[in-house]
């Protein structure tokens, strides 16, 4: 498989960029990556690594689509960023799928716009991929529709359906609503319209509501919710993550027996830690397009951005976008 990387998306960039696509290549994560920026800038920096020479390829691009940007017209306005040429290469099938850790939104108008939607698809979703107590969940949508309607979250739950069954080989995964209560009466007229919706549909295996202290417990397969709330969730989750280990390496420092136990516990905390890492998936896919634009963390280092790079070529060998082509595309 081969992707385009916006090598001008990360805090860093394009260091971060950089370094993940040797790593990638290295390891035969895919077959080629293009990376799309300044060349004498890229070039620069890929002096500093040895590497197959022919299996990474610099794609000038002369503008970078900034966090402080507008999401919404960036796309329009700047058409030799690198975001835009990286997702261009895609629309002209030079490459399968590309990545970028810059600007969601930017990346998420900048998708719908030159990859459009896959017909019968009301509004694209981000789906991030979650760790729990025995697998994954993925959870829909964390952020690019704020304002939703009933028949989106629905959809929601068809598109994470596919996910779950394409990607992760689960034959009937299960779905369920994020809401405050158990019950289906419980949430607010958008939540209870939805789980009406739901419990109709046919074509999945909706279980009901699912509380937010039940999120990580692997009591579903996949998550929906709207993306005001599924923001909210996932930045509070990411940020609980991060306090918590924060305290308790504060608390090794100023209690000897805290540091014994610290040193005893050490491979327990290792892999919790590596499970709640983000740069574990380094990325989420924003599902619903008529082709592959996976979204990262903008603090992405190169490991992270390795593994971004090694979940966008697992979505493109899975054909998971296929999939959800033939299935929306036969509604009528």
């Amino acid at each position: 498989m081969i992707i385009a990387l916006d090598a001008y998306g990360s805090d860093n960039a394009p260091f971060p960029e950089v370094e993940g696509a040797v790593i990638a290549i290295k390891e035969d994560i895919c077959d080629k990556i293009y990376l799309v920026g300044d060349q004498p800038s890229l070039e620069k920096e890929l002096d500093k690594y040895f590497y197959p020479k022919d299996r990474i390829e610099i794609v000038h691009a002369s503008e970078v689509i900034t966090m402080e940007d507008n999401a919404s017209t960036s796309a329009r306005t700047k058409q030799k960023s690198s975001l835009v040429k990286a997702l261009q290469l895609e629309k002209d099938g030079i490459v399968d799928a590309a990545l970028s850790v810059g600007n969601t939104g930017a990346v998420m108008a900048a998708s719908l716009f030159i990859l459009g939607r896959i017909k019968n698809i009301a509004r694209p979703a981000i789906a991030v991929v979650m760790p729990t107590m025995n697998g994954h969940v993925i959870i829909l949508d964390v952020g690019a529709n704020v304002d939703c309607e009933a028949e989106y979250l629905d959809q929601f739950g068809t598109m994470g359906h596919l996910y779950a069954k394409f990607l992760f080989n689960i034959p009937n995964p299960r779905v369920a609503l994020l809401n405050i209560g158990e019950e289906s009466k419980k949430g607010n007229e958008l939540s209870r319209k939805a789980y009406h919706l739901l419990e109709e549909n046919k074509e999945i295996n909706f279980i009901g509501n699912i509380e937010g202290k039940d999120l990580l417990r692997g009591m579903t397969e996949v998550v929906v919710c709207d993306g005001f709330v599924g923001n909210v969730m996932l930045k509070t989750v990411e940020g609980v993550a991060m306090s918590i280990f924060s305290m308790l390496k504060e608390q090794m420092k100023n209690d000897w027996v805290a540091k014994i136990g610290a040193v005893l516990s050490f491979p327990a905390y290792r892999f919790i830690r590596k499970k709640l890492d983000h740069s574990e998936t380094g990325g989420a896919l924003l599902v619903g397009l008529n082709g592959i634009s996976v979204v990262g963390h903008g603090r992405s280092n190169g490991y992270a951005i390795k593994n971004a790079l090694k979940f966008t070529n697992r979505i493109a060998e899975s054909d998971l976008i296929g999939q959800m082509r033939e299935h929306f595309e036969m509604e009528n």
